[in-house]
């Protein structure tokens, strides 16, 4: 008897992809974060700092989040990815925005440089929108959940301009 009108879910956890999706995007959160946790109550951060510029628990909690949904990116669309060449491309694609997050958190809070964290930042959303684009043939869904992500660092784009630029 078949039943209509319902798919068949018959995925299997790809759990070495899964552990590896999950190591890969919390270690490059946990480097960005050393550099960011020193600098956020100094104060060269509070004479930069926009005031504009949410409460400082905002930031933890919404990358937290960010962080999650690019990991379910990077999993879903290594898993749905047939190619190997389109999972090498998913693998440089996001290990470069990797670099680039991990680097704004040097250049702002490690060197105290707005103005080069302004220019990686534009890297960044490059980045992202080449993640975004590159995923979407392979997985629009994992596609979508960066979406956020870009919006999030074009705010912080402007937090960053106005702490550079002032």
């Amino acid at each position: 008897m078949k039943k209509r009108g319902k798919k068949k879910l018959n995925k299997k956890v790809n759990w070495k992809i899964l552990i590896t999706s999950f190591i890969v995007v919390y270690a490059a959160a946990f480097i960005g974060s050393i550099f960011t946790s020193q600098g956020v109550n100094s104060d060269w951060y509070q004479s930069v700092k926009p005031v504009i510029t949410p409460p400082n628990w905002v930031f933890p909690v919404v990358w937290n989040i960010l962080f999650f949904l690019i990991f379910v990116s990077l999993y879903a669309s290594l898993v749905s990815a047939r190619k190997k060449i389109l999972k090498l491309r998913i693998g440089v694609i996001f290990g470069i925005n990797f670099i680039l997050n991990i680097l704004w958190s040097v250049l702002y809070f490690g060197l105290k440089n707005p103005l080069l964290a302004y220019f990686d930042l534009l890297l960044l959303m490059i980045s992202i929108l080449s993640m975004i684009f590159i995923i979407w043939k392979i997985n629009r869904k994992a596609s979508w959940l960066l979406v956020p992500y870009f919006l999030w660092v074009g705010f912080a784009g402007i937090l960053n301009y106005l702490s550079a630029f002032r």
